[in-house]
């Protein structure tokens, strides 16, 4: 039994989460981090992630948001700097959509919140062995 089951998942369209699009970048885990999130087409946005340390990628993640049984579900792979993947093969993580409420999308482990035209946080749960934390990833936009 999971939270997740306890409640069915709100209505909801790709484009009531339109407002996470953009080319972000921020700081953390020594690094610096870029996100880019492509605008809605086809149900659904993307994302590539990357983490940067001393001049080199750590890391990339790919992300989706998408339209799943009249709601949204966003999924995630990672992968190591040399595109081999952290999870196996059909293997992602998933979060369910649990509520938006104005520019805030919560999802199950990650939320969004366009906190103006320029910043966008992405709060993330993390767990490590039986700890469980929240970490905020407090990204601006990259101006072209």
């Amino acid at each position: 039994f999971s939270l997740q089951e306890a409640f069915d998942a709100p209505k909801a369209k790709i484009t009531d989460v339109a407002w996470i699009a953009g080319h972000w970048q921020g700081e953390a885990f020594g690094g610096t981090i870029e996100e880019v999130w492509t605008p809605p087409l086809g149900n659904s946005m993307m994302a590539v992630f990357k983490l940067i340390n001393d001049e080199k990628t750590n890391f990339y993640e790919i992300i989706i948001i998408s339209e799943e049984d009249e709601t949204l579900v966003m999924k995630l792979k990672h992968f190591h700097s040399n595109l081999k993947g952290w999870e196996e093969k059909d293997e992602y993580i998933e979060g369910k959509l649990i509520k938006i409420e104005d520019q805030k999308a919560y999802f199950n482990g990650v939320t969004y919140e366009r906190v103006d035209e320029n910043h966008l946080n992405i709060y993330v749960v993390m767990k490590d062995g039986k700890q469980v934390s929240e970490m905020k990833f407090a990204y601006e936009q990259v101006m072209e």
